[in-house]
């Protein structure tokens, strides 16, 4: 099914265009978020912060250039347009661009706690889920290009180990009190920042799961 939508993207004209778009959009927000992640551990001024967060508006732009063209496609294909098709199109943009609104939060969370939060000398488990993040924006990428359904489906069975399960652990060992970090402040940067990974983990897995899973299960692990 995968090898037919990019077919079919590849033989139109608007639709290649979108497609080359959300390709570019995803390395800018994998960029985006690999900025932030060196702000937040180098401690950055609020200025910087505040500049990088710019970045985000670039995105958004994408995803209204990619809307429009697939909405300019079913117009001009009333008769013979394929809905499905633009739809996942549509459904990938959305999780891109959410990818840029958690990195934002993020670049939010540095500007807040105005300290340096280096996931190594907290705990080894948040530096894990931090660098399968990294990894995820690459692997994810080159799923899609390739339409490569093995690597979609061991991306989706890892996510719940590897990203899901770890970040539940790490809130909850904080809200138990089984882990304080030394000040309340601290363990609540923390708590948000692992959720925000959680959260750009899902939205990578969701695209993931565009190339393997039927429109309707888009998103969900079988």
């Amino acid at each position: 099914m995968w090898k037919n939508l990019i077919g079919l993207w590849s033989s139109d004209a608007l639709l290649k265009q979108a497609w080359d778009q959300s390709l570019d959009m995803l390395e800018l927000s994998g960029q985006f978020f690999s900025e932030a992640l060196i702000s937040l551990r180098g401690g950055e001024n609020e200025s910087q912060l505040k500049k990088l967060k710019l970045r985000d508006k670039e995105i958004n732009q994408y995803q209204q250039d990619v809307r429009k063209k697939v909405v300019t496609y079913f117009s001009a294909h009333q008769e013979g347009a394929d809905i499905h098709t633009g739809l996942v199109l549509l459904n990938i943009v959305i999780d891109i661009e959410r990818l840029g609104d958690y990195t934002k939060n993020i670049l939010d969370l540095a500007i807040s706690y105005k300290k340096r939060l280096v996931s190594e000398d907290i705990s080894e488990e948040l530096k894990s889920i931090e660098e399968e993040i990294l990894k995820r924006f690459e692997k994810t990428k080159k799923a899609l290009q390739t339409q490569d359904a093995n690597a979609a489906n061991s991306l989706l069975k890892t996510y719940r180990e590897d990203v899901s399960r770890s970040s539940d652990k790490i809130v909850d060992e904080i809200l138990s009190g089984e882990q304080d970090y030394g000040s309340s402040d601290k363990a609540a940067a923390i708590a948000l920042y692992t959720r925000y990974l959680k959260r750009l983990g899902s939205h990578l897995k969701n695209m993931t799961s565009t190339i393997v899973n039927p429109y309707n299960t888009i998103g969900y692990i079988d």
